[in-house]
């Protein structure tokens, strides 16, 4: 299973051009599947698109509440900045901030929260699979992680959401988000566009390297082999692939069969960086001797596509200010829009942020 979805991929619309808006909870290092399935797409889009790229900090508090995972929140929001940052996302072509820093978002979330029926949220099958990881009741699971997908409606929705391109996992969570708009305007008044999940033809779904039935998460880093950092040197790349798990067909090809995920999620893998069809692929491994073959070259795309990204994170690192700067400047910018959306939205509901005239 996944991990609590991350905010999905959101193509908002604005007077120029479109708006993308994603985010990633800093839950810990990421890894090739967050790449291979995020920031290597929003590093292309921002030549297409106004981009808003979030640190979901607050909705990392829905699963850390130990003293020590609280205290890494604030260096995992910078490792992960430096992450992006590394990857190629351009502070002067997207906007990058933090979550909890635009608290707008957090006043939508509790007005969303009045009128959505918990009835909707415990039907969620993600929510069901979350309790059952953490080993929690009904009783005991606290309200943030139930609460999940208002609050993720709250950060589409605040920024004008309209087409939500999201993997077949999520899509359940859109039509979420789609509901509780749609209960708002019922209430209240025509306030948000309905947001439409549009499942792409070609995505990125990285599993563990260890066991490709389940997504390469954060949440299984730790269990060796199971995932690449994108920080780790070639030897470690190098050695996680060469302990990936196949299958004794010995035969180099896109299949839909479960024994054989792991040589799928190998050529997937390799497909993704190298951006070429599945024929193609399958054409680059037919002299291959082997699956030591294929697990030797799909090493090597890989070693060459993060090399690049470690040596400018190593660069980044030494500028701590610099980056403080950059995310004070996506965080005003953000805000920026915000801000007057969330006005509308409270005199929407008889509400009204004191304005000095002691109305």
């Amino acid at each position: 299973m996944l991990d609590f979805p991350e905010i999905p991929w959101v193509i908002l619309m604005s007077d120029t051009k479109g708006r993308i808006l994603s985010g990633i909870r800093p839950t810990g290092r990421l890894h090739l599947g967050n790449y291979l399935g995020a920031l290597m797409n929003w590093v292309d889009l921002q030549n297409e698109y106004e981009c808003y790229y979030c640190v979901v900090d607050i909705h990392a508090l829905t699963t850390l509440q130990s003293p020590e995972e609280v205290n890494n929140i604030q260096p995992n929001i910078r490792e992960m900045v430096l992450d992006w940052l590394a990857a190629g996302l351009d502070p002067e072509s997207s906007v990058i901030f933090v979550q909890s820093h635009v608290p707008e978002v957090l006043t939508l979330h509790a007005l969303l929260s009045m009128i959505t029926p918990m009835g909707w949220l415990m039907r969620v099958p993600t929510f069901k699979e979350k309790i059952r990881q953490m080993q929690k009741t009904d009783e005991s699971v606290n309200y943030g992680l139930v609460g999940y997908p208002v609050l993720q409606t709250a950060d589409i929705i605040l920024y004008k959401g309209d087409t939500v391109p999201v993997g077949e996992d999520q899509k359940q969570h859109v039509e979420l988000t789609r509901d509780i708009a749609e209960r708002f305007n019922n209430i209240y008044g025509q306030t948000f566009v309905l947001p439409e999940a549009v499942v792409p033809e070609v995505g990125a779904r990285v599993m563990g390297l260890d066991n490709p039935l389940i997504k390469m998460s954060k949440s299984h880093a730790h269990i060796r082999g199971h995932a690449i950092s994108m920080l780790d040197d070639p030897k470690e790349i190098e050695r996680s692939i060469k302990r990936s798990v196949t299958d004794s067909f010995n035969e180099i090809c896109f299949s839909n069969e479960k024994e054989r995920a792991g040589v799928y999620n190998l050529l997937g893998i390799y497909q993704v960086i190298t951006q070429k069809t599945e024929q193609e692929v399958e054409s680059d491994f037919k002299d291959a001797r082997g699956y030591g073959d294929l697990k030797s070259r799909v090493s090597d795309t890989v070693i060459s596509e993060i090399e690049p990204i470690t040596k400018r994170y190593y660069e980044l690192i030494n500028d701590p200010a610099e980056l403080g700067r950059l995310i004070q400047k996506g965080d005003d910018s953000a805000r920026q829009y915000a801000d007057p959306k969330l006005d509308i939205v409270l005199d929407k509901v008889g509400l009204h942020r004191n304005d000095g005239a002691g109305g």
